[in-house]
């Protein structure tokens, strides 16, 4: 039986519950696996040979050769997990974040020493009578 989740809407955040756990296990456990320099130099050697095996979907796969973060959470993937890939590629967080909003590491860097992000557009479905 689903759970009612409230936090379900709102815009451009992913919450990591139990569903996501369930549904990314295996694309957080390839991720895991990056800590062991072994795994690392498979992974870069030949990335498609690496994640073939690993049980995960083709979607999680494409995902992950594309570098495309933002799918990845949305396919079960916790960021501190899959900060072991952008490690691996030799990037920080702050440039995985900036590219996850669509910004330069620059313009992200900027607004967080601004004060981080407007909270306009950022709020629930219901709240401020929008629903």
């Amino acid at each position: 039986m689903a759970l009612d989740k409230p936090y379900a809407d709102i815009p451009g955040t992913i919450i990591f519950d139990a569903d996501q756990a369930r549904k990314g296990y295996n694309l957080n456990q390839f991720s895991m696996s990056l800590m062991k320099a072994g795994n690392r130099d498979r992974f870069k050697a030949d990335e498609r040979a690496y994640l073939d095996e690993w049980p995960m979907t083709k979607e999680q796969k494409q995902a992950v050769l594309d570098r495309d973060y933002n799918e990845m959470m949305a396919l079960g993937g916790n960021i501190y997990f899959l900060a072991k890939i952008f490690s691996t590629d030799g990037l920080s967080f702050q440039f995985a974040a900036a590219t996850m909003t669509g910004m330069t590491q620059e313009e992200y860097a900027q607004m967080m020493l601004d004060g981080g992000r407007s909270i306009e557009g950022n709020r629930f479905v219901g709240e401020s009578g929008n629903g």
